[in-house]
C-alpha cells in the first residue's frame, strides 16, 4: 500500500488501483509491504498509478532513516526565523513558507523512524 497527500487530498493506493496521475504536496509517503512500513519525505512532484506499479516523480525525496534530524530541526528554526524577521528584511514570504514546510516534513518523517 502507498499512502500520500496529493493536491486533491489523501490517497491510499493498493494493488489493482485504477490508473491515475496526481500532483503531490510536500508531505510523507507511507510505503507498507506486509508488516514493514517505511516513510519517505517528498517535496512535491507527481504520483503515477498503474494497476501493478506506483511511480513518484518528486523534486526531492529522502527515506526516513537517511534524514539528519538535527540538520532538519536547524532548517526549521532558520525558516521560522526568516518568517518572523519579514518586517526587518526583504524576505520572500512564499519561499520562506515552503522552506518551513519542507523542514517540518523532514522532521516529522524522521521522528516517525525513531
Amino acid at each position: 500500500m502507498v499512502s500520500t497527500k496529493a493536491e486533491s487530498g489523501e490517497l491510499g493506493i493498493l494493488a489493482g488501483h485504477v490508473p491515475m496521475v496526481a500532483p503531490l504536496q510536500i508531505g510523507a509517503v507511507r510505503l507498507k509491504n506486509g508488516d514493514q512500513t517505511d516513510f519517505v519525505a517528498v517535496n512535491g512532484g507527481f504520483l503515477e498509478v498503474r494497476p501493478d506499479q506506483v511511480t513518484i516523480l518528486a523534486q526531492s525525496a529522502e527515506q526516513a532513516n537517511e534524514i539528519d534530524l538535527e540538520r532538519a530541526k536547524l532548517a526549521r528554526e532558520r525558516a521560522e526565523q526568516r518568517l518572523n524577521d519579514q518586517k526587518r528584511d526583504n524576505v520572500d514570504i512564499r519561499r520562506a513558507e515552503l522552506a518551513l514546510q519542507r523542514a517540518v516534513n523532514r522532521v516529522n518523517v524522521s521522528e516517525r523512524n525513531v
